[in-house]
């Protein structure tokens, strides 16, 4: 007999009861904490921070009880595919993955006039927002442009809004590098018919951020080059953002912390944030260089499907810090070492692994962290990480090497076994990682300036 759990209810709401009879006393005290107001405001501030009940910290594990699963096709419109490639590609999926497939197939046809529509009018907006006057104090990026949540084609962008005072002050120092897109290109450790013909020198703002939202989960963003769509780089080149603030704040309450733990004390004074900035800098400039297209003409994007985002992000990682190397010896860069460099970045590495192996910088870091150990560009000792100067110059241009050239083939088979291979946490690294548990994964910001305009003008 199902009894009602419900009491008489009164003019001040109803109440509910449960039989707890049967609780242990360990299962009534967890019921306490799973209760507690605190523990949920704890679930809901994490649910903001992940956009969603999935920790990509933890490859997207569960946090909210009763959650289903992260699909990887929830984020997927199937516009492009005719009805042969779409029956095909259907032929990939779990059965309750292709039941979600095909309602997203009948929406997107029902829809297709505005689908043929809709690249123009994106394409004239994005030309339009490269061409803001750079005398302006306000600087915001809203629209789709990431595609990390993608994680079948890496195709689709989500919509984010990012918005920021400018800091001229920095901005004007930076302009130096703006001219360095075309060194670095010439110099880079592949053949010639790989490099990338059509470079456009972004410009370089140096911005401090007010307020985000919409696709803007953890990791909080420091900086980007934008647009990624190709079409629309070919038609207005991109412009490079780089958000000063949010980087100070990496540096002093994640990044610092990090070198305590994995860095011996001697090596402690050469993570600065000169070198972090610098580098981020670098890699922002470097999704720009190598090619962007594969032997055939066909999008890297198109070819590396769901391995893109992690392989782009561990290219401009890798051939920033080629790029540093060839700056400092040219006397482009002349105010940090190449220890400093190197130093940091490997500080760093333990910073982005920490955002998860599903997530394109954590996947990204992790190949590019176990592939520079073992060819003994950083080795491990007593417990602690540290740079041999001697042989990473040259594991750096190695691995530059290997990731443009699975790129320019638009490899996905040997991108495959590159993730397979060097996407794995060596044990020692996951120790670090466990005794890092203390240290804050990111930053979560709390908006003062926009709060207090806010309410100045409500």
């Amino acid at each position: 007999m199902v009894t009602s759990n419900l009491s008489t209810a009164s003019s001040s709401g109803l109440t509910l009861r449960a039989d707890l009879s049967h609780l242990t006393e360990g299962d009534k005290r967890a019921l306490v904490k799973l209760a507690d107001p605190r523990r949920q405001k704890i679930l809901a501030t994490l649910f903001e921070l992940f956009r969603g009940p999935w920790d990509r910290s933890l490859d997207n594990e569960v946090f909210v009880p009763g959650a289903a699963a992260k699909p990887i096709t929830a984020n997927v419109y199937p516009e492009d595919m005719d009805k042969k490639e779409f029956e095909l590609w259907l032929g990939t999926l779990s059965e309750e993955d292709k039941a979600r497939a095909k309602g997203f197939y009948d929406v997107v046809k029902r829809d297709k006039k505005y689908a043929d529509e809709y690249p123009t009018r994106y394409l004239d907006s994005e030309v339009s927002w490269l061409k803001i006057n750079h005398t302006s104090a306000l600087e915001a990026a809203v629209g789709p442009y990431e595609t990390y949540e993608d994680e079948l084609f890496s195709s689709k962008a989500f919509f984010e809004s990012m918005v920021h005072v400018r800091d001229f002050a920095a901005t004007q120092l930076l302009d130096k590098f703006t001219s360095s897109l075309e060194l670095v290109e010439k110099n880079l450790p592949i053949p010639d018919s790989y490099r990338n013909k059509e470079l456009v020198a972004p410009p370089i703002v140096v911005v401090n951020q007010v307020y985000y939202g919409g696709d803007t989960a953890v990791p909080m963003t420091a900086a980007y080059n934008l647009p990624n769509d190709e079409e629309a780089i070919e038609r207005a080149g991109s412009k490079l953002t780089m958000i000063k603030n949010v980087q100070e704040g990496k540096v002093a309450s994640v990044l610092r912390p990090i070198a305590q733990e994995v860095l011996s004390k001697a090596d402690l004074d050469y993570v600065t944030f000169p070198a972090f900035f610098t580098h981020v800098l670098m890699h922002e400039v470097a999704h720009s260089n190598g090619p962007h297209r594969d032997t055939s003409g066909a999008t890297v994007r198109s070819r590396l499907q769901e391995l893109h985002s992690a392989f782009e992000e561990a290219k401009a990682d890798i051939t920033g810090l080629f790029a540093a190397r060839l700056l400092v010896d040219r006397g482009v860069v002349d105010d940090i070492s190449m220890r400093e460099f190197y130093t940091t970045y490997l500080a760093s590495a333990f910073r982005s692994v920490r955002f998860g192996l599903a997530e394109a910088h954590g996947l990204g870091q992790a190949m590019q962290l176990s592939f520079l150990l073992e060819k003994g560009g950083f080795v491990y000792s007593a417990g602690k990480f540290a740079v041999d100067m001697e042989k990473i110059g040259a594991a750096v241009e190695e691995l530059t090497h290997e990731i443009m050239m699975i790129q320019g083939n638009g490899d996905k088979e040997r991108a495959v076994a590159f993730r397979e291979k060097y996407g794995v946490l060596a044990p020692e690294v996951k120790q670090a990682l466990e005794n890092l548990k203390g240290v804050p994964i990111d930053i979560a910001p709390i908006w003062v300036d926009i709060e207090n305009l806010r309410r100045q003008f409500s």
